[in-house]
């Protein structure tokens, strides 16, 4: 045999040798991969059922933070996105976990609604499944949270409320005993009596629909709402408060606005603010209510002929128990928790509310809400547009 024939046949002999190990790699790569495959947990119906029993909300994805099965709340609490994807800031708790050797915890503020400064507050339990999946389990603080505030500041606030109806209706009483004789002052002193009983009862109400407000399922009854139906509700049962002061109100609302929200809660928060504007503003004035669209939004304005507020009251109008005008709001029963309940009203719905205001011209309250093809709790973007509040022309007298 020659060289050339030798060196032929051991080429041929690597050639075949090299062929027959890749195809052993081969092989034992795909028996490796199917193996990988039949350890890897799967989302089986057991699985999904534990998870739907879980108190906490629960999220599963991918590396790709593509959502592969979520609690139905996560949507609504805005974990999710509309595309099945984790939202950006989950997506940053994902990557932390992904790279920990154990699981990871850590508490986010999520935006309520498309703007405004509502917020929830939710913990977020994040540990990887296997390889490929991460499961978060995220839980809704937010009401705690609330109910530690509203604790914490309760009764500081209700008692120092409380004590001048409750000393007065004492004092009533006593006088109404030493004046039995007198029937003039009997009769007197017992109307002033009604008038402290009516006022404590108000503010015994309006505490109570604060509370309501501030719970988790104050929107639990929530629909398409028109905002034209609103305001003429609202409007309506202002009428004898209006009619008691020789008020006028002028109502403008554009066609075709909807929002997603509690018809009720919407006429409770219009109805405190058409009230006040009609008892802020004198004898015969006129109080305008206008609800137009700006983009995404329906714009809500009440327009008074008033008093005013000052720069420095506009900053805490919308805190509990606060007045502009002590003696003022003691002539006309206010409680001081009207536009704190209009303020919650709002937020509960994803939107806020302004003030425009000068001092001996008037005041206009503007709340804004997201219409409701373009927004529902959990769905809107954090970051709208601000729109500067318009206030609304009232007609001259």
């Amino acid at each position: 045999m020659d060289v050339g024939a030798a060196l032929l046949i051991t080429f041929l002999i690597g050639l075949v040798i090299g062929v027959v190990t890749t195809a052993i790699v081969m092989v034992l790569d795909r028996r490796r991969q199917n193996l990988a495959e039949l350890l890897e947990p799967r989302l089986n119906d057991s699985v999904i059922e534990v998870l739907k029993a879980l108190p906490q909300m629960a999220i599963v994805t991918d590396r790709s933070y593509n959502v592969v099965w979520a609690s139905p709340g996560a949507t609504v609490k805005g974990l999710v996105s509309r595309d099945n994807r984790l939202t950006q800031r989950l997506q940053a708790v994902a990557q932390v976990a992904w790279g920990a050797d154990d699981h990871s915890e850590t508490q986010l503020m999520l935006p309520r609604g498309p703007f405004g400064s509502a917020a929830i507050t939710v913990r977020i339990r994040a540990n990887q499944l296997s390889p490929r999946y991460l499961i978060l389990l995220a839980e809704d603080l937010t009401e705690a949270i609330r109910v530690q505030e509203v604790r914490r500041d309760f009764v500081a606030n209700v008692s120092h409320e409380l004590k001048t109806p409750i000393g007065a209706v004492t004092l009533l009483a006593e006088a109404i005993g030493e004046a039995s004789d007198d029937q003039e002052q009997v009769e007197y002193f017992a109307k002033r009596l009604l008038t402290e009983g009516d006022r404590l009862t108000r503010l015994v109400r309006e505490i109570i629909d604060l509370s309501r407000l501030q719970s988790t399922d104050a929107m639990a009854e929530a629909e398409d709402v028109d905002i034209a139906d609103v305001v003429a509700s609202a409007v309506d049962q202002t009428a004898t408060i209006a009619e008691g002061r020789n008020a006028t109100v002028s109502v403008r609302v554009d066609p075709d606005l909807v929002v997603w929200g509690d018809p009720r809660l919407l006429v409770m928060c219009m109805q405190n603010l058409i009230t006040n504007a009609i008892s802020y503003s004198p004898v015969g004035s006129r109080v305008g209510v206008g609800a137009r669209r700006q983009g995404d939004v329906v714009a809500i304005s009440v327009t008074d002929q008033g008093i005013g507020i000052s720069e420095e009251d506009q900053k805490r109008i919308f805190e509990r128990f606060y007045r502009v005008d002590t003696a003022r709001s003691r002539n006309t029963g206010g409680t001081g928790l009207g536009l704190s309940i209009v303020r919650h009203v709002v937020e509960n719905h994803g939107g806020d509310i302004s003030v425009w205001s000068q001092l001996g011209k008037g005041s206009t309250f503007t709340v804004r809400l997201p219409l409701v093809e373009t927004f529902k709790p959990g769905h809107g973007s954090a970051e709208a547009p601000m729109i500067n509040p318009i206030p609304l022309s009232v007609p001259e007298q």
